[in-house]
């Protein structure tokens, strides 16, 4: 009598869990959505974002009428988000903020999870460098963000360098705790004695056998310090010591516009439509990949 083979139920990759995922789809569409319109502004802004026209002040969204080009032409021009009140088109303004926005979170994530990696990687597993580190972190996150960041920009002048450096700096040592914290139960694993055991360098424990085991809070953690850093980007610019205001940013736009909100609400909703949206697409993104690949979350996390 033939015997048949059960099939073998195999466990769904990591990928796949990730793709199943509501929350990280709607971040995900939210987020490329954002990107393709950072990318394709030059071509969907109708008019150059720092053109001014006294004659469309305070235009409010939908109106039509005659803008004033740099070359001195008049073009018949559509204000679909209206104009604000040094007649700039706030539409062609929150596309180009949108680059400015993504940009600031990307890179405020790259360099506050590299920093903080690796200090919480050396904090974490050399025994000896662990008080001096945390000492360092702890006096940092002694200090309020958001007065650093602006200590920061103030003394080293507004440019995107600047802001990203400023809004990155409070964020390494939440990082660097967190990487230290994992590596502090991860060195006690039996592989790692192992490898300790056999004589293996050190940088190679560290990077080959403890790193990639970090790898995946890492990446959750990333997400919610760039939804974090285009919140402070935007405060910081809104209270006028982020980036110049000749440059389009959400902040800058409703810094502007508050002055006048009670009469012309446009110009302080439209950005903030597009920073609540982006913030909540990031978070929720970072919700989701926490779901599926911390195991605590998940059972939550599968969408059943």
């Amino acid at each position: 009598m033939a015997i048949e083979a059960s099939p073998v139920s195999q466990r769904p990759s990591v990928l796949s869990k990730v793709a199943r995922n509501w929350s990280v789809r709607i971040g995900v569409g939210v987020l490329a959505l954002l990107v393709a319109v950072a990318i394709c502004a030059p071509w969907m802004g109708t008019v150059d974002p720092a053109v001014m026209d006294g004659a469309v002040m305070n235009v409010l969204p939908g109106h039509s009428g005659e803008f004033t080009l740099l070359d001195g032409r008049a073009v018949k021009h559509e204000f679909w988000m209206g104009a604000d009140s040094f007649g700039r088109d706030i539409w062609s303004r929150v596309l180009y903020g949108t680059r400015i926005s993504l940009i600031v979170g990307l890179f405020v994530a790259l360099v506050s999870l590299t920093l903080g990696g690796l200090s919480g990687l050396c904090a974490g597993y050399l025994r000896w460098l662990d008080g001096i580190l945390m000492r360092v972190m702890d006096g940092l996150m002694a200090i309020p963000g958001i007065l650093l960041a602006i200590a920061l920009v103030s003394a080293l002048g507004a440019s995107l360098t600047t802001v990203v450096v400023a809004i990155a700096i409070p964020e390494i040592p939440r990082v660097t705790r967190l990487v230290r914290s994992l590596v502090l139960s991860i060195r006690e694993e039996p592989y790692v004695e192992a490898a300790v055991a056999l004589g293996t360098p050190t940088w190679k424990i560290m990077l080959r056998h403890i790193l990639p085991n970090a790898i995946a809070p890492l990446i959750v953690q990333g997400t919610f310090v760039c939804a974090s850093a285009i919140l402070v980007e935007s405060i910081l610019s809104f209270l006028g010591v982020g980036l110049p205001s000749e440059i389009p940013t959400w902040g800058n736009i409703m810094a502007e516009g508050r002055v006048q909100f009670n009469q012309y609400p446009h110009n302080v909703l439209y950005p903030g439509i597009f920073l609540a949206a982006t913030v909540l697409a990031v978070n929720m993104l970072g919700d989701g990949l926490r779901d599926t690949l911390d195991p605590k979350f998940n059972k939550r996390g599968s969408g059943k």
